[in-house]
C-alpha cells in the first residue's frame, strides 16, 4: 500500500514540471516513481533536460530515454524532485538512506526550487527516528566518529553511531566516501546539529536538509497533502 502512496505523491509533483525545464532527479524508491512518470512524458514528446543525483538514477533515467546532463554542463536547474527518509511540517528533512545525500544536496541547492515527494509514514512530529546519515572521508574515520559523538553530546544527543556496511565491507558512496549512521532518535534542534556537524573536518556532508525544500507532496490514506514552509 505504501508503494501506491509513493506513486500518488510522484503523480502530484508532476504538476510542478513544465516543458523546457532543467530538472534534478532524486534517488530512492519514491523518486523512482517520479522518474518513470517523467520517462512516460518524454516518450510522448515532453521536453526536459535532467541531472541525476546518483549513478543508480542516471541508469534508470537513461533506460527510459530521459535526456541527461551534469551540473558542470547545466549548473543551474529549475526544479529538483526527490524523496525523503523523514520530514516534519517545517520541511526539515532527513535524507541519505540510499547513500546519495551529498549529490542530492548539491543538486537541490543548485535548483531554483526543491519539491519533496513522500508517503505519509515519512511525515513525523520530530525528525531523528530514522538514523541520520553522515558522509565522511575514510581517512581518520574513528577520529571523525568520536568528534561527531562529542559534538552531538554537547547538544544533548545520544545514540549509537555506526559505519554503514561494517568495517569489513563498508558502504562506499558515489563520491568514494563512507557513511556513519547516527541513531539520535529525536533531534530537537536540527539547525544547531547541522552547524555543529559541518564544523568537523572529516565530515563531507550530512543528511539534514534544512531550508532547502520549497514544498512537499505527502500521500496517504486520506489523499495527498501539499506542505509548504
Amino acid at each position: 500500500m505504501s508503494d501506491d502512496f509513493k506513486r500518488a505523491a510522484a503523480v502530484a509533483a508532476l504538476a510542478e514540471v513544465q516543458s523546457g525545464m532543467r530538472l534534478g532527479l532524486g534517488t530512492g524508491s519514491t523518486a523512482d516513481h517520479f522518474i518513470r512518470l517523467i520517462g512516460e512524458k518524454v516518450a510522448a514528446g515532453f521536453d526536459i533536460l535532467a541531472v541525476p543525483t546518483s549513478e543508480r538514477t542516471a541508469e534508470l533515467a537513461g533506460e527510459l530515454g530521459i535526456p541527461l546532463s551534469t551540473l558542470d554542463e547545466t549548473p543551474e536547474l529549475d526544479l529538483t524532485v526527490d524523496g525523503a527518509d523523514e520530514l516534519d511540517r517545517y520541511l526539515r528533512l532527513v535524507k541519505g538512506g540510499g547513500g546519495a545525500l551529498l549529490r542530492e544536496k548539491i543538486v537541490a541547492t543548485a535548483s531554483a526550487r526543491m519539491v519533496v515527494i513522500a508517503d505519509s509514514s515519512k511525515l513525523v512530529r520530530m525528525i531523528g527516528a530514522f538514523p541520520l546519515p553522515i558522509e565522511v572521508v575514510p581517512f581518520g574515520l574513528e577520529s571523525t566518529r568520536r568528534a561527531i559523538m562529542s559534538n552531538a553530546s554537547a547538544l544533548g544527543l545520544t545514540g549509537e553511531i555506526v559505519l554503514r556496511g561494517g568495517k569489513e565491507t563498508p558502504f562506499v558512496t558515489d563520491g568514494g566516501h563512507y557513511i556513519l549512521d547516527a541513531s539520535f532518535r529525536q533531534i530537537a534542534a536540527p539547525e544547531a546539529l547541522s552547524e555543529s556537524l559541518g564544523a568537523i573536518p572529516g565530515v563531507v556532508e550530512h543528511g539534514l536538509f534544512i531550508g532547502i525544500a520549497d514544498a512537499a507532496y505527502v500521500a496517504g490514506p486520506d489523499g495527498t497533502e501539499c506542505l509548504k514552509p
